[in-house]
Order: structure tokens, then sequence, then C-alpha cells
């Protein structure tokens, strides 16, 4: 194992770490909101890591759904994370299968961006991936468990705007990303494809749809780059 690598990728998912934080600390004072002790949600945000699917979960326990309706959620929730693991596919292709498993459930939208930017510019790296992967799962875990654990001495938490902590984030991770005119069209269309559907739907269909489109645009876009070239 490479240590160098493995301490360069937890040093990018510093940003990373830092935007989970009031995330965490969020979830932990809603899920012992709902009924969880400190360590259903520390356990839940270690087997689970999902983010926003763990705010719908604690959510739906809280209004006693059952168990068979929240996974049925969950599942519609995290697709995205089909798109975003067929997207990684080729970059890890000569992994062995065990490490592929590994770093798959590590894939957020966030390790996703900063693992996928680092790979525009070199080959897939296991270690560096492996300590953006661990890093930004460890902070998301603790911080958690930190939530639930002093959530009752932190009242009316939403006053102190946790809830622009996961937009402000993203916005960060889409500045990261943009690179050219190419990928700022894509980042333009997704979004407002995106705000459209939101019209029309309640689940994350809108960022399936948003998704697939601007990836088609931008992959036209980019041959029709690759062909004026020649």
């Amino acid at each position: 194992m490479s240590k160098a690598s493995f301490f360069e990728g937890a040093k990018k998912s510093v940003p990373i770490m830092v935007g989970y934080m009031p995330l965490g600390l969020a979830f932990g004072v809603i899920a012992r909101e709902k009924g969880l002790t400190v360590i259903q949600t520390a356990l839940m945000s270690l087997t689970s890591f999902t983010g926003s699917g763990q705010f719908i979960a604690v959510g739906l326990l809280g209004a006693g759904v059952g168990i068979p309706a929240i996974l049925l959620t969950n599942f519609l929730v995290n697709l995205r994370y089909l798109l975003f693991s067929a997207s990684m596919a080729p970059v890890v292709r000569k992994l062995p299968s065990l490490v592929q498993a590994v770093l798959a459930f590590g894939i957020t939208d966030e390790t996703f961006a900063v693992n996928m930017a680092e790979f525009d510019r070199k080959e897939a790296d296991r270690d560096f991936m492996l300590g953006v992967n661990i890093f930004s799962h460890l902070s998301w875990t603790v911080n958690s468990a930190l939530g639930a654990a002093v959530g009752n001495l932190i009242p009316n938490i939403d006053r102190f705007g946790v809830n622009f902590a996961l937009p402000a984030m993203f916005i960060a991770l889409l500045v990261w990303q943009v690179k050219d005119r190419n990928t700022l069209w894509v980042a333009v269309i997704s979004g407002l494809v995106s705000t459209v559907l939101t019209m029309f739907t309640r689940n994350s269909a809108n960022i399936i749809g948003a998704t697939v489109i601007a990836a088609t645009i931008g992959v036209i876009l980019c041959r029709n780059r690759q062909k004026s070239t020649y």
C-alpha cells in the first residue's frame, strides 16, 4: 500500500470532511429525536453511508412507516449511485473485484466528484481512492454519533444554518468540476433540467433524468470538439 497516495487522498477529502461535520451533527440530532440511540445512529452511518437516504429513513421511522417501504424509498432515492458506478467502472476496471467492491461502498456524490476529478489527470489509484473514501466516511460516522450524543443539548439546530451546508458543499464541488465551456454547459443544462423535472415529480427522478440528459449532451459536445480538432 502506498502511504503517500493514501494520505494524498485523505488530504483531498478535507473539504468533504468539513462539509460532513454540520450535516452529520444534524443527522445525529434528528435520529435521536426520532428514537434512535447513539449506537444505532453510528451503526446506520457506518453501514449505510447514504446521507440523504439516512435523513429520509429516520424521518420515515419516526412516522411509523414499515421497513419494506423505507427500503424501497431509499432504493429510489439512491438510484443515482448506479450512474456513478457505471461512470467509474471503466476507470477502476484493472483493479481486483474485491477492491472494486470496497471502493463502491464508499461512493457518494462528494467522493465520486473528488476521485473522478483526480483521475481526469492520471490513472486510477486504489490507495488514493481509499484515502478519500475512508476519511470521508469516518467524518460522517463520527459526527453522526456526536450529534446523537449531544442532540438534546442543541435545541432548534436549524437556526445555525446547517440546512444550507449540503447545497454549499455541492456548489463547491460543481465549481471544482467546471474546467471549460463544455463542462459549464453541461452544468447549466443539468441544473435547468433538474429544476423543470422537480415540478412534475416528488422523488429522485429529477436527479436521474437530469444526469442522463446532461451526460448525453456532454458526450455530444466532446465528440464535436474532437472532430473540430482534426
